[in-house]
């Protein structure tokens, strides 16, 4: 696909060790009981920043390279890094990967093949900067489904937080112009985007019914391989369509990132989070994205704050605040 393979035959050597390096650390945190609370205020910061980044990233390269094949080349690069370390792991617990293979089959399918290519579909319509701002909505959405699915009681700060953060999330489809809601004149990157924030939330709260006897790096690389599997007749669809990537220095780097730190690093550390900190916590540092996407947006994409953007995030962050008042991360 690219003329001259050395760079990129370079470039992923010096990715896997990269990534050997932070894996092997990784499995030393998912073997101890308790981690100290800056290991854990660690492993819960790193992957919003990881995930702002894919935003960015995305973003950049959306003329480039097509959303299924970026989402296909995304995790088969996770794959080869991340089996060295998650193969063992993956053969002693393939009993209880069939005893729970529909949620397994789930989780890999909502959180991993269908999240992302909504999000770099998405991006072919809409900002970065956008993207990134309607993560805020997350945490509220795994209130509202664990609500719903979970009989988790909502007490009235809760609810008057749902509301606020969904006037907020209201605000940024809208970009700040509630006429549209008479016209239904919405983005549509926008509410791709959106529907790829209900697949976390619902990747979320699934998480939490896989046993914690299941490991966290061997269940990461059943899902990666569950997501591939299930992604390579997209992408051959996408290339019978003649949607084919432009390959060149650039959008080698931009796979080789969002291979490595959006999706191995950040993935792990993330189920690693919600296994130490539950489902909500971890969820509630999501809101960390705005702040991490809005200034890589700025710097390498040139894109512009409005007012809309900053009523929509405090809405956001209001309702979060009153949602978890009485929890602490």
């Amino acid at each position: 696909m690219v003329s001259d393979d050395q760079p990129m035959t370079r470039l992923l050597g010096k990715s896997c060790s990269i990534v050997h390096h932070k894996l092997a650390y990784t499995m030393r945190l998912m073997q101890k009981p308790a981690v100290s609370p800056f290991t854990l205020y660690l492993i819960l910061i790193l992957p919003p920043l990881f995930w702002a980044g894919n935003f960015v990233v995305g973003r950049a390269v959306h003329t480039d390279i097509p959303p299924f094949t970026l989402s296909l080349g995304r995790w088969v690069i996770a794959l080869l890094c991340i089996l060295p370390f998650a193969w063992p792991t993956m053969r002693r617990d393939l009993p209880l990967y069939w005893q729970y293979r529909w949620r397994l089959l789930a989780v890999s399918v909502v959180g991993v093949a269908a999240f992302n290519t909504l999000v770099y579909s998405g991006l072919h319509h809409t900002t970065a900067t956008n993207g990134i701002l309607l993560n805020s909505c997350i945490p509220i959405l795994i209130l509202l489904f664990g609500a719903m699915f979970y009989r988790l009681r909502l007490h009235s700060l809760q609810l008057l937080g749902l509301a606020l953060s969904f006037f907020g999330v209201l605000t940024i489809i809208l970009h700040g112009e509630w006429e549209r809601l008479l016209s239904l004149a919405f983005s549509s990157g926008d509410l791709v985007i959106f529907t790829a924030m209900i697949c976390w939330a619902l990747y979320t709260l699934w998480l939490r019914d896989l046993p914690a006897s299941i490991h966290r790096l061997g269940l990461m690389g059943a899902q990666i391989m569950v997501a591939v599997i299930v992604l390579l007749p997209l992408f051959i669809w996408e290339q019978a369509h003649g949607q084919h990537a432009r390959w060149g220095q650039e959008t080698w780097l931009a796979l080789a990132y969002v291979g490595i730190f959006p999706s191995v690093i950040a993935y792990t550390l993330y189920t690693i989070g919600v296994e130490k900190a539950g489902a909500a916590r971890a969820g509630l540092f999501i809101h960390l994205m705005p702040v991490f996407g809005s200034l890589l947006s700025v710097i390498f994409l040139g894109e512009h704050l409005h007012l809309f953007h900053a009523i929509g995030i405090a809405a956001i962050l209001g309702g979060l605040a009153l949602s978890n008042r009485h929890q602490h991360p």
